[in-house]
C-alpha cells in the first residue's frame, strides 16, 4: 500500500509555527542528522511535527516518556492524519514483576506477569502496518526499546491467502498453529481460530475483526472481515495476509538449530560451575533448560522464550536485540516529545536489567546468553536512527551536544497570543498567608489553582488547612489511585474543586487551561523538583490563561529561580512583540488546545454503529470486559470523557444481559 500522509486541520500554521516547520524540513531535507524544536509550552508543538510528517511522507516514531503523554499524542495525531495509520505502541503489562533472585535471603522470584489484551492489540497493529504501508506514525513510549522478536521471523511467517488457491484445509490449520495460533474452545478471541466446517474463522491479535474463509473442497472460495462480536460481514476480500499471533514466532529448523547451540551452552556453564563446587546451582540450570528446551522443540514456545532470543535470532553473543526500530524501513524519522526527559530514559534502561541478569547468572536459574535478552545500550539505540528532532521547552545536554547552534529551533509564539506567565517572589514567611489572598482573587475570577510542594507530607498538611477554611481543594501524589486522581483532575477542570496541591505537579504533557495561579513552595531547595528546567516546566502550567500568574515562594534567588526566571522573561518579550507587530490580543484557552478524549470520540463515531441487540449473549460478556480494559486505559491516560463513556455503555451491556 502507498497511501500518502495527509493532514486534516481547520487551522493553518500561525505564530513561528511557519518558520519552525520550515527551518526543519530543510534540516531534514540537507541530512541533518539532529535538530531541536525548542517550543514553549502551548505554542503547538504537535501541530508543527504533524506538518513536517506530512512534508516528509516517511513512516515515523514518536516517542514519549511515559504512557499518558504517548495516549495524548497517538489522539492528536488521529485526528490531524484520519485517513493515515497511527499506532500506539507501549508496555502492555498491567502487573509486572521480572525474574529476579535475592541471595541475601535465598530467594527466587518467578516472572509474573499481567496482560493487557487491548494493548497488546495495540502493539500488534503497530508491527502489522509498518510491515504492509508507508503511511504510519507509531507513538511509543521507551518500551520501543526492549526486544520484540525477530522482524524477518514475524514478516517471513505471516500466511497469505487468495480468493480461488487451492488450500487443504487441515494443512492451512497447522501452518496457523506454527505461528502460534490457538484453537478456539470456551472463547474466541485475539490469536485465536475458529473451525466450524469448511469454514475456518482467524481472529487477528492486532484488530477487532475477524477474517472469515469459506474452504469447500481444498478451494479457497471466499474471504471476508466480519465483525467479531455480532458475525455480520464487513466487507468481501480478494486476499489476506494473517501475522503471526505473537512477535516471538520462529521456524521449526531454527528452534532445532538453537536447541544445538543451547545444549552446547548449557553443557559448558554446566562444567564450569561443578569445577567451581557449584553443584546445586549446575543442577538447577540443567534442570531448568532442558525443560524449556522440551517445551520449545514440542510447542514453538515456553515461559521466558525471550531468555533464547540470541540462538533463535542466529545471534552472536552480546549483539542488540530486535526491537519495534528494527520493523521500520531505513528512512524513518523520529521525533522524540519531552526529550529531556524521554532521552534519559532511552539512557538507562541497560544497566538496571543487567544487574538482575547477573545474579540470575551467577546462581545458576539462567544460562549466560540471557543476558542477551535486554533493552538496547543507548549507543545501539543511536545506530538504529537516522534523523531525528528533539521537541522541549527545555532540552537536555544529549540535545545540545548534538545539535548544531543553527539547528535548534525555537517557536515560543502561541497562535492564541497568550504571553508566559508573570513570574513573582514572594518569601517564605507569611506564605500562606499570600497564597489564600491569591486564591480568594482566583476563586472571584472563576478560575483555578495549582499549589507545589516538595514532600507528600507537606501537600497533605496544606491541604487540610485549606479544607479546614472551607476550599474546595484536594491533594495529589503518587500514593493516590490512578482513578482517584482522574477524578480529582477531571473536578477541577469543570470546577467541583478550585484548588489541587501536590508534589511535581503535572509538569508535562497535561493542559489545564482553567489554571491562572501556581504556587510554587519551596522554589529555593535545590534538587531535580526545583531545578531550572523543573521550574521552567512547571510555569509552562500556567501559560494557557491570559491572567496566569506564578508566585515563587522562597528566601534566597537560586540560580535555578534565576535562570527559569529569565528564560521565562525572554520569552515574554519575544511574544509580547509579536503581538504588538500583528495587532494581537491575548485569548485564554477555553478549553485545552487538543480536547483528547472528545477527538477520540469524533474518531470512533466514524466507525459503523454495532447494534448491541445482535450480539450473543456469550459475546456481550467478551464484549464487556474488552471495554473495560479500554476504560482502564482511558482512566490511566487522563481521557475523562472517553472514560465516562466506556462505563456508561458497560453498564448498559450489563443491564441487557
Amino acid at each position: 500500500m502507498s497511501n500518502q500522509f495527509k493532514l486534516v486541520s481547520k487551522f493553518d500554521p500561525k505564530g513561528d509555527q511557519p518558520e519552525a516547520i520550515k527551518k526543519l524540513s530543510a534540516g531534514l531535507k540537507s541530512g541533518e542528522r539532529h535538530q531541536t524544536l525548542l517550543g514553549a509550552t502551548g505554542t503547538g508543538k504537535t501541530f508543527t511535527m504533524a506538518n513536517i510528517i506530512e512534508q516528509q511522507q516517511r513512516p515515523t516514531l514518536v516517542m514519549a516518556h511515559n504512557k499518558t503523554l504517548a495516549a495524548q499524542l497517538c489522539s492528536e495525531f488521529q485526528s490531524f492524519f484520519p485517513e493515515n495509520a497511527i499506532s500506539y505502541f507501549v508496555s502492555y503489562y498491567d502487573y509486572y514483576q521480572p525474574e529476579a533472585y535475592m541471595p541475601s535471603t535465598d530467594t527466587y522470584i518467578e516472572k509474573d506477569a499481567s496482560i493487557n489484551d487491548e494493548i497488546a492489540k495495540y502493539r500488534h497493529a503497530a508491527t502489522h502496518n509498518l510491515l504492509s504501508r508507508r503511511d504510519v506514525i507509531i507513538v511509543a513510549s521507551v518500551s520501543c526499546i526492549y526486544g520484540l522478536g525477530s522482524v524477518t521471523d514475524y514478516e517471513g511467517m505471516a500466511i497469505t491467502i487468495k480468493q480461488g488457491e487451492q488450500k487443504v484445509r487441515d494443512t492451512f490449520l497447522r501452518e496457523l498453529t506454527d505461528i502460534q495460533y490457538k484453537r478456539s474452545g470456551v472463547e474466541f478471541k485475539q490469536g485465536m481460530v475458529h473451525v466450524l466446517g469448511d469454514t475456518v474463522e482467524i481472529f487477528p491479535p492486532s484488530g477487532d475483526t475477524v477474517i472469515r474463509i469459506e474452504m469447500a473442497f481444498d478451494e479457497i472460495e471466499s474471504i471476508s472481515e466480519v465483525d467479531s462480536f455480532t458475525g455480520e460481514v464487513l466487507c468481501e476480500m480478494s486476499e489476506a495476509t494473517i501475522f503471526p499471533a505473537t512477535h516471538t514466532v520462529t521456524t521449526k529448523e531454527k528452534i532445532e538449530k538453537a536447541a544445538g547451540s543451547i545444549k552446547k551452552d548449557l553443557n559448558e556453564r554446566e562444567k564450569e560451575l561443578i569445577e567451581r563446587g557449584d553443584i546445586a546451582k549446575a543442577e538447577r540450570l540443567r534442570q531448568r533448560t532442558e525443560y524449556d528446551l522440551e517445551m520449545l522443540l514440542e510447542t514453538g514456545y515456553c515461559t521466558g522464550i525471550e531468555n533464547y532470543a540470541r540462538y533463535l535470532g542466529e545471534k552472536k553473543p552480546g549483539s542488540p536485540p530486535e526491537t519495534l526500530l528494527d520493523y521500520f524501513p531505513d528512512d524513518f524519522l523520529l521525533l522524540v516529545d519531552e526529550s529531556h526527559m524521554t532521552i534519559p530514559q532511552v539512557g538507562g534502561m541497560y544497566e538496571g536489567n543487567l544487574s538482575r541478569k547477573n545474579t540470575l547468572i551467577e546462581y545458576g536459574f539462567r544460562l549466560p546468553s540471557s543476558k542477551d535478552n535486554r533493552p538496547l545500550r543507548f549507543e545501539e539505540f543511536e545506530n538504529k536512527i537516522g534523523q531525528a528532532v528533539y521537541i522541549s521547552a527545555t532540552p537536555g545536554k544529549y540535545e545540545y551536544k548534538n545539535t548544531k547552534k543553527d539547528r535548534i529551533v525555537e517557536q515560543v509564539i502561541r497562535p492564541t497570543g497568550l504571553l508566559d506567565p508573570v513570574v513573582t517572589i514572594h518569601p517564605s514567611k507569611g506564605q500562606i498567608d499570600n497564597i489564600v489572598s491569591e486564591i480568594d482573587q482566583t476563586i472571584d475570577r472563576e478560575e483555578r489553582i495549582l499549589v507545589t510542594t516538595l514532600t507528600k507530607k507537606s501537600a497533605e498538611e496544606i491541604s487540610q488547612y485549606l479544607l479546614d477554611k472551607d476550599y474546595k481543594v484536594k491533594y495529589l501524589h503518587s500514593d493516590i489511585k490512578t482513578l482517584d486522581r482522574v477524578e480529582t483532575i477531571r473536578e477541577l477542570r469543570i470546577g467541583e474543586i478550585d484548588i489541587i496541591v501536590g508534589v511535581n505537579l503535572l509538569r508535562e504533557g497535561l493542559d489545564l487551561p482553567e489554571v491562572s495561579f501556581i504556587a510554587i513552595l519551596g522554589a529555593d531547595k535545590e534538587g531535580f523538583l526545583r531545578s531550572r528546567d523543573a521550574l521552567v516546566q512547571t510555569i509552562g502550567r500556567c501559560a494557557r490563561n491570559v491572567r496566569g500568574h506564578v508566585v515563587l515562594y522562597a528566601d534566597k534567588i537560586t540560580k535555578a529561580m534565576k535562570a527559569a526566571m529569565e528564560e521565562t522573561e525572554r520569552r515574554r518579550s519575544i511574544q509580547h512583540k509579536f503581538n504588538e507587530d500583528h495587532g494581537i490580543s491575548p485569548q485564554s484557552i477555553e478549553k485545552a488546545v487538543h480536547d483528547i478524549a472528545e477527538e477520540k470520540n469524533k474518531l470512533e463515531l466514524r466507525k459503523p454503529k454495532r447494534d448491541n441487540k445482535k450480539i450473543p449473549k456469550d459475546e456481550k460478556k467478551r464484549l464487556i470486559k474488552e471495554l473495560q480494559n479500554q476504560m482502564e486505559i482511558a482512566s490511566e491516560n487522563y481521557e475523562f470523557e472517553k472514560a465516562a463513556d466506556l462505563r456508561d455503555e458497560v453498564e448498559m451491556l450489563k443491564r441487557e444481559l
